[in-house]
């Protein structure tokens, strides 16, 4: 009889039963017997697609409250606050699509947009501008800039970013298209637009940022290049990025995420070049949601490296 409990105890301690819920009905959808406590969230989820199919992992959020937050792949079962049965509600994401395919519809949009308004095709300006050119040079400058910027983006997806198994929902891709594509459109609008005028202070304010601009742009690109040999589990790093001999790459001594510094430094020059106001919103904006993903980033790089180096801070130099 002793012998039989002691069996029943050890069975119970080796493995769990998973529980998984409707988010919204609260119906069971799956029950998921001797679950190995060391499984996975992302192992679970490939349990639970067996039994349905429609959903893919990467559609699925699998959470331990109906209002929390949606456990993260790996996270492991016997880590997390629940007993031996644990009870998971289920999210259904909608449809998913890979990062390539979501940056490059981002910067494919943005691309001929402009174009589309720097040859002033008809039924955008009045029709005597039809297909004719700005006088200004400045214009001819910032079509060039503008276009660098999307082609340098569309290729080092194609060539040097390495992406996670990660995915993003189609909603919010349209949604990141939008704000992309409207913003490239209200740009291109009133730069090259028959009444725009050059900057206040004419040559000595757009040749000045322009190099602003290209610098910026350049070291961008070697940031990813220098981030790209940095070996990663799925999206987490497991070495901590530092410098090149390339002196673009020293901005690592100083910020965690110097690829956004020199994203806000281009637009924000590419503003000054301008002096467009759509523009100088677009930098801000962009200026804000970058400084939350570099925040995030910093923090996750101090909890994952216990040396790593004090004087940095996220994405401007000793201040923020």
């Amino acid at each position: 009889m002793e012998d039989c409990i002691r069996h029943r105890a050890i069975n119970r301690a080796a493995f769990f039963e998973v529980e998984i819920l409707d988010l919204k009905s609260k119906t069971q959808l799956c029950f998921l017997d001797k679950v190995e406590p060391n499984a996975t969230i992302a192992e679970i989820k490939n349990l639970f697609h067996k039994s349905y199919p429609k959903w893919h992992p990467s559609r699925q959020a699998l959470k331990l409250h109906p209002e929390g937050k949606a456990l993260k792949d790996d996270d492991v079962l016997e880590d997390l606050p629940v007993g031996t049965t644990a009870t998971m509600f289920f999210q259904d994401l909608g449809p998913q699509l890979g990062w390539t395919i979501v940056f490059l519809a981002e910067c494919i949009g943005p691309l001929f947009i402009y174009l589309l308004f720097y040859y002033r095709i008809p039924y955008i300006y009045t029709q005597e501008y039809n297909y004719t050119t700005s006088p200004y040079k400045v214009v001819k400058l910032a079509c060039f800039g503008h276009t660098f910027h999307y082609m340098k983006k569309l290729l080092e997806t194609i060539f040097i970013h390495h992406f996670s198994q990660g995915t993003l929902a189609l909603n919010t891709m349209m949604l990141n298209c939008l704000y992309y594509w409207g913003f490239a459109a209200w740009q291109a609008y009133y730069i090259n637009h028959p009444l725009y005028t050059p900057p206040s202070y004419g040559n000595r304010q757009i040749y000045p940022a322009l190099l602003m601009f290209l610098l910026c742009e350049t070291g961008n690109f070697f940031i990813h290049k220098a981030l790209n040999c940095i070996s990663c589990n799925g999206s987490r790093p497991t070495e901590i990025p530092y410098p090149t001999k390339n002196p673009l790459t020293w901005l690592f001594f100083f910020v965690s995420c110097p690829n956004y510094t020199y994203e806000v430094g281009a637009w924000l020059s590419f503003a000054v070049m301008t002096q467009c106001v759509p523009v100088a919103v677009f930098a801000f904006i962009g200026f804000v949601q970058m400084t939350i993903w570099a925040r995030r980033k910093h923090k996750a790089y101090i909890q994952e490296f216990q040396d790593y180096p004090e004087l940095r801070t996220a994405i401007i130099p000793l201040f923020l």
